[in-house]
């Protein structure tokens, strides 16, 4: 399905095989992409004409991604998601307290990528739009005690605080509180967050897990509804 009104990618990446293979992909989506080999480049680019999302690998000469982040968030919030090359947590969640969006390891799907960027665009988008009628506010929300999910708005509270969840985080959470009491296994919440046939190694489900509890308890020291069942996977705890 083909976007309705051209939106703009710019992809930053000094591997020109990602560059090539990325950018037809998008195109084929409807996107219309801008492409940039090395930070600086990227960071003149992207600054001189604001793209709608920005695709943005960490290690790459004259400026690395994390640099170049530091410096577009010095301006704007556009969304941002961090391409890594290896499965470095630090370099993740150094990212996305920067403020990146989301994060992809390599070597990763363009089908998962593509995804990403819709759904961070389709949650950008609404967030700019005025707030909805009661009735229709209602139809998006899933209510689990202290806990909020508002699917129009990708948004999730806990006793009336903001958990500010990646998209990947908050489908997690979702797929969870959908079904208190039930254990999901890492391979039903991969494909949950992920979508099926896409290889996601089981440490990368127990890592956002951690970071999930973590945001969480920003919020509520005491947060303790997600339960882990050891060889099993995951539930979240009934009120």
């Amino acid at each position: 399905m083909t976007q309705t009104a051209t939106q703009t990618i710019a992809l930053v990446d000094d591997d020109r095989n990602i560059l090539t293979s990325v950018s037809m992909a998008l195109e084929a989506e409807g996107y219309t992409v801008k492409t940039y080999t090395d930070g600086e480049e990227g960071l003149a680019g992207i600054t001189a004409n604001l793209p709608d999302l920005v695709v943005l690998d960490i290690k790459m000469p004259r400026m690395d991604g994390m640099e170049v982040l530091g410096k577009l968030r010095e301006q704007s919030a556009i969304p941002v998601i961090f391409l890594t090359s290896k499965d470095d947590e630090i370099d993740e969640v150094l990212g996305l307290r920067m403020g990146a969006d989301d994060y992809i390891t390599k070597p990763f799907s363009q089908r998962l990528l593509i995804e990403r960027i819709r759904s961070i665009l389709r949650r950008n988008d609404v967030r700019k739009q005025p707030a909805p009628s009661q009735d229709e506010a209602a139809k998006n929300m899933i209510e689990r005690g202290n806990l909020v999910l508002d699917d129009a708005r990708h948004l999730c509270m806990w006793k009336g605080g903001a958990v500010d969840l990646t998209v990947t985080e908050y489908l997690l959470v979702k797929a969870l509180a959908q079904r208190p009491g039930h254990v999901k296994n890492r391979d039903q919440l991969i494909d949950m967050a992920y979508g099926e046939n896409i290889y996601v190694d089981d440490r990368t489900i127990d890592s956002h897990i951690k970071r999930i509890r973590k945001k969480f308890r920003v919020v509520d020291p005491e947060f303790s509804q997600i339960e882990t069942l050891y060889g099993v996977g995951y539930r979240y705890k009934e009120d």
